[in-house]
């Protein structure tokens, strides 16, 4: 065995386990999968997910779990597993390190019973033929984190599970105490936020949950979205709190023609349609705009699609909404595998991609018209530089400040310069499956004319 740091970028070519009838295997070699899309491969997680598989809805939903679960404590995890592992693991054999991976995330993180984690990961290994013969080592070192449980989520620190380029730029942006803040809610699977169409208290009430301050509905994230009451009907659609906010700040939109730009998958665009406008959602990519129309077919919205590059879209419109590509850091939470796929060199490629949006505004919008920029991004190069570079080299476009009083719940998120910025660590809670958003910026432009 070669002592090696337990961290490894080999991607070997993966030996498929051998089938064994086992109710539990299934599921976890799903999970194996999914890891080792996001991890050795560089696929986003709901890429991966959309990859066929014969498994049953409930086994599906396992599979993620742990899977989602692993990428959200991967340094916790990787942590514990090598003050377990003297000797590191060979080389070539990357099926056995995610097999460890996930059990050790059953073991310390799911409700999972800690014989089916370490028997089922036993097994994978066993019908490995080139890691068969460490399953003892995989017993050995399971059972023995299993049985010291208490003593290693007594020693947790969810800033263990940051990536590194994000601790050190959020600390710097933030500071180290609402890094720490942001890294423990983080750490915790998301709530189920929803956009209802009317009536959000009498939603709450229908689906076991509460509304938030802004008026999103919130409910714990269990069994299958559409089976909850009011789906097939088109009461509502998922969309996190923060994400909701930047459509409303573009006022009274009925009647206005409004571009909706990077429109996919279609949560701010139903917004703007509920609220009257005539919308035009844009996405480059057709296949994305394939389940915006789905989602419009079943809210029963009628909107414009349109498969173009927003900086090839003509104009005029009265209003204009970028919810702008981006490294999307704000949302680790639901998206852990953001965190293992990007970088601090994607910071500065989509931030020139972003100022060529910004820069179409003095085209695309009619005078007087308003723009609302957002991203759900942490990063400031994304939000308020943007902002501040935009105005700075374009005089035909005004910052509408965004006051604390135009919304309900919005006051915590307005800063100074007048920008909306939601943070994870917002809206604290002992629960977790109450606390926390997305952290989104969000700030609001009028175009004063040629």
């Amino acid at each position: 065995m070669t002592k090696r740091p337990f961290f490894h970028k080999a991607r070997p070519k993966t030996i498929k386990p051998k089938p064994a009838a086992h109710p539990g295997l299934p599921a976890r070699r799903r999970a194996c999968d999914l890891v080792e899309a996001v991890l050795l491969r560089r696929r986003p997680l709901d890429e991966a997910l959309e990859l066929p598989t014969e498994l049953d809805a409930l086994d599906r939903a396992l599979a993620r779990k742990i899977a989602a679960t692993t990428l959200r404590r991967l340094g916790t995890i990787d942590r514990l597993l090598a003050e377990r592992l003297a000797k590191g693991l060979p080389d070539g054999l990357p099926r056995l390190e995610t097999v460890l991976r996930i059990a050790a995330c059953q073991i310390l993180f799911l409700d999972v019973p800690d014989y089916a984690a370490v028997d089922s990961a036993v097994r994978m290994v066993e019908n490995d033929r080139k890691a068969k013969g460490f399953a003892g080592l995989a017993n050995a070192v399971l059972r023995g984190l299993a049985r010291d449980r208490e003593e290693a989520l007594a020693s947790l620190d969810p800033l263990d599970d940051l990536a590194p380029w994000l601790r050190q730029r959020w600390t710097r942006a933030y500071g180290a105490e609402t890094t720490a803040a942001i890294a423990a809610i983080v750490s915790s699977e998301p709530p189920l936020d929803l956009t209802v169409s009317s009536d959000p208290e009498g939603w709450a009430d229908r689906l076991g949950g509460f509304v938030t301050p802004t008026g999103s509905v919130r409910l714990k994230a269990e069994g299958a979205i559409p089976d909850l009451a009011g789906y097939a009907d088109g009461a509502w659609w998922v969309q996190d709190a923060a994400a909701a906010l930047p459509a409303r700040l573009l006022g009274d939109i009925a009647g206005l023609s409004v571009a909706d730009l990077c429109a996919a998958p279609g949560g701010k665009t139903a917004q703007l349609a509920r609220a009257g406008a005539r919308v035009t959602a844009v996405d480059r990519s057709p296949r994305r705009l394939e389940r915006l129309v789905e989602n419009m077919t079943r809210l029963k919205l009628d909107v414009t699609v349109r498969a173009v590059d927003a900086l090839d879209l003509e104009g005029p419109f009265d209003a204009i909404l970028i919810d702008a590509p981006c490294t999307a850091t704000g949302t680790l939470r639901g998206h852990p595998d953001v965190m293992h796929l990007k970088s601090a060199t994607d910071v500065d490629g989509l931030a020139r991609l972003q100022a060529r949006l910004l820069d179409r505004l003095a085209v695309l919008l009619k005078p007087g018209g308003r723009a609302v920029y957002c991203t759900c991004s942490l990063e400031p190069e994304e939000g308020e530089d943007q902002i501040a570079a935009l105005l700075a080299r374009e005089p035909r476009l005004a910052l509408d400040p965004i006051r604390p009083d135009e919304w309900p719940g919005i006051a915590p998120f307005v800063t100074a310069a007048g920008h909306l910025r939601t943070l994870p660590s917002h809206w604290p809670d002992p629960d977790p499956a109450r606390a926390g958003l997305d952290g989104f910026f969000a700030a609001r432009l009028v175009f004063r004319g040629p």
